[in-house]
């Protein structure tokens, strides 16, 4: 079915299911140990043995000669595949890195041998056999070395090579009041919790993965395309993934490799790819500088807003957009936004939660912060007033739904906002100086086509399936909230299977589309089947009302068990009429911290979230959602960073023992609101997505509170005691 025009009443507008906080059904499998993760397939397929991948030793050059032998004869060993007797694999336009490419090499520790034997210690020790030798290139490492030579970006990533309205230059250049700042934002791993793994197993020509995986048809047609193979001979299956983060939205080395080496072997191939080289093999979140530029009158009214955007790549990559939030969150008749892009020979940077938009705001909005203090208003004030009423730079769109302002003032009322002291360094806890900072936050509510198969058995039961995939986020429940609340069942008789290539193509998750997108494609599907049980029991299919097991059209009576078992597909799509709407998503982020007056360490103290971002389906999974994207921008903020050596190309800190990631200590009491407005444009089910709004403004309100604690600002990310430890105000 096709979503034409702003919903008007439906059977879930009055929901006694969708909309309730409910744990999530698959919670006692993954507490007990019974949810198998994709390295933990043991039963799948018998005769599995192991593949170790071998990573480049250099980031950019040619492989001169691979010694072999004593790999082979090691204990154990079942067959090598090397980059120097193999051709390289196919391409797919999901990949910008080789994920196998021959002799080439085109960053460090990219994929140059997979070694499989009985058993991983054997594996791991053969693989530590092997001597290769290199011609090593010269590369590129360092951003702002290669800034000025920038390419102005255009692609998926940044939809508008540049984005102007009016005369920006002489409307900045005429304000009274201006702000010209530079903000650099490092490179970040995703470091999720499972690695990237895959069992493979051939038959044949046929080829099936269990493997970890957020976009299962993406990645099937990806597979098909790198092995050069039909795309129906391929079958994904990912039924449980160990997040996500964006890292598993494409096909890794991992599955690559066990494919490769299962076909070698005549075995089915496990491989779960080394932490090590999570960090470098893999795809990572590119490190930015930003420049803003905010010209406003006396009164505060922005006149010209700039946001510049730098960002580096392996040649043919995207850009990391960080100006993508600027053109929706502020008004200004004179706008600029534009990113660039350079060739930089690290590792492949790609979409990581909220891609742009995470790293924009902890630009945009200390900049904000910024020019608010240079009017003497508050900053709360400062964005109210500037709030505009329909899209900056594209007047002939309309918010689908905008109540950032509810926000702001309801974050302010909860937070204790009119007790904060708007000089900075002037609140004292003892050793400890305190600030309160806040910040806004947009991230865009897309919506993508979606399908879904849903059934009823002989026992009233329904089961649904699509290949939507749930990555810790709760997709599982929100699906049964779904199928429950239009079929008229309770929660438990619903079965939810999910990440199957066989099922009906859905969104797949990724770019906070999943939960509104799979939803509507359920919705879609419990359409055709409602319609289909009044068909055969002779009602109204608009009149029948699905209930406790049981439809009736006010004449009769009938229990979906007398159905029989009864299945429909249905696919959601959507009308060319979104195209005159923003549909996006918005938050009031607040956060309080103490920085130590001697060392300048940083604690944050609480922290709260309020979000718009339609009807929410569960709350408690998506509070999760929330305070898990606030403690990753509060690792943004003050401690994550790939340390690039800029001598050989690699991110020198490729562990968990190097890249710091914020722990429980780190993080204290969070707070979520949802003001649960109902957004008529997006869906049938009104819902948008909330899991990257959380990451998009956290990090700014913790450096704002910073700068409030201290009066230092710091501009370079991450906020690292070094950047303010010689800057401290005198302690008394």
């Amino acid at each position: 079915m096709k979503f034409e025009a702003p919903a008007g009443k439906t059977f879930v507008d009055d929901p006694k299911i969708i909309g309730r906080a409910t744990r999530r059904i698959d919670g006692p499998r993954k507490t007990t140990g019974t949810a198998p993760y994709a390295y933990e397939r043991h039963d799948v397929v018998p005769g599995q043995v192991y593949g170790y991948i071998v990573g480049s030793a250099v980031a950019k050059g040619r492989i001169a000669s691979m010694d072999l032998e004593a790999a082979r004869k090691a204990p154990g060993v079942i067959a090598i595949v090397a980059a120097t007797e193999h051709e390289p694999v196919g391409t797919s336009p999901f990949n910008t890195a080789p994920l196998f490419g021959g002799r080439d090499i085109a960053h460090y520790h990219q994929a140059i041998a997979c070694v499989v034997a009985e058993t991983f210690e054997q594996a791991r020790a053969a693989a530590a056999l092997i001597r290769t030798t290199y011609d090593r290139d010269r590369g590129e490492y360092e951003l702002a070395k290669v800034k000025n030579g920038a390419k102005i970006a255009r692609g998926w990533s940044v939809p508008e090579d540049v984005k102007r309205n009016g005369d920006f230059a002489g409307a900045f250049g005429a304000a009274p009041v201006q702000l010209d700042q530079t903000y650099t934002t490092p490179d970040e791993a995703h470091a999720m919790m499972e690695p990237f793994a895959t069992v493979a197993a051939w038959e044949g020509e046929k080829l099936t993965l269990w493997t970890s995986n957020q976009m299962i048809n993406w990645s099937r047609q990806a597979l098909a395309s790198i092995l050069k193979m039909p795309r129906e001979n391929i079958r994904l299956d990912s039924p449980f993934i160990g997040g996500g983060f964006g890292g598993k939205l494409f096909v890794r080395a991992d599955a690559v490799l066990a494919a490769l080496g299962a076909r070698a072997a005549g075995r089915p191939v496990k491989i779960a790819m080394q932490r090590p080289l999570m960090f470098n093999n893999s795809t990572h979140r590119p490190a930015t500088i930003q420049r803003l530029r905010i010209g406003a009158d006396k009164d505060g009214k922005i006149l010209a807003m700039g946001h510049e955007c730098w960002s580096g790549n392996l040649p043919g990559g995207s850009a990391e957009n960080g100006a993508a939030q600027t053109r929706s969150l502020y008004t200004g008749p004179d706008n600029l936004t534009v990113s660039y892009i350079s060739d930089l020979d690290l590792p492949e940077g790609n979409a990581m939660r909220a891609p742009g938009e995470a790293v924009g705001h902890l630009a945009l909005e200390v900049a904000m912060d910024e020019l608010a203090e240079k009017l003497g208003m508050d900053p709360i004030d400062f964005r109210v007033l500037n709030e505009p009423d329909r899209v900056p730079g594209d007047p002939s769109k309309r918010f689908s739904g905008r109540h950032l302002v509810e926000c702001l003032r309801q974050g302010a009322d909860r937070f204790g906002w009119s007790a904060r002291k708007a000089t900075p360094a002037s609140v004292r806890d003892g050793r400890w100086l305190v600030g309160l900072g806040v910040a806004a936050g947009y991230r865009g509510a897309p919506i993508t086509k979606s399908a879904a198969r849903v059934s009823i058995d002989a026992a009233g039961k329904v089961r649904v399936e699509t290949d939507m995939t749930d990555i810790g986020t709760g997709s599982y429940t929100i699906i049964a909230q779904t199928a429950a609340e239009c079929m008229g069942v309770p929660l438990e008789q619903v079965r939810v299977d999910l990440g199957d290539s066989r099922s009906p193509v859905s969104s797949g998750s990724g770019g906070q589309w999943g939960a509104a997108s799979s939803t509507a494609g359920v919705y879609a599907a419990c359409v055709e089947l409602r319609g289909m049980i009044a068909a055969k029991f002779g009602m109204d299919p608009d009149r029948a009302a699905f209930e406790s097991g049981r439809v009736s059209d006010g004449k009769a009576t009938k229990t979906l068990a007398e159905v029989g078992p009864l299945s429909a597909e249905g696919e959601m799509d959507y009308g060319p009429f979104q195209d005159d709407y923003d549909m996006g998503t918005y938050a009031a982020h607040f956060a309080e911290v103490g920085v130590d007056a001697y060392t300048g360490e940083v604690r944050i103290r609480r922290m709260l979230a309020v979000c718009d971002a339609g009807r929410i389906l569960n709350p408690l999974s998506a509070r999760s959602q929330v305070i898990g994207a606030m403690v990753m921008s509060a690792g943004s903020a003050l401690m994550e960073e790939l340390v690039v050596d800029r001598r050989f190309g690699f991110f020198a800190n490729h562990d968990l023992a190097g890249y710091e990631v914020p722990v429980h200590a780190d993080i204290p009491h969070q707070e979520v609101v949802f003001l649960d407005t109902l957004d008529d444009v997006i869906s049938p089910l009104k819902a948008k997505g909330v899991g990257e709004l959380g990451i998009c403004g956290p990090g700014a309100a913790i450096a704002n509170a910073v700068y409030n604690a201290t009066g230092v600002r710091v501009r370079d990310y991450p906020i690292t005691l070094d950047k303010l430890i010689g800057k401290l105000p005198a302690v008394a």
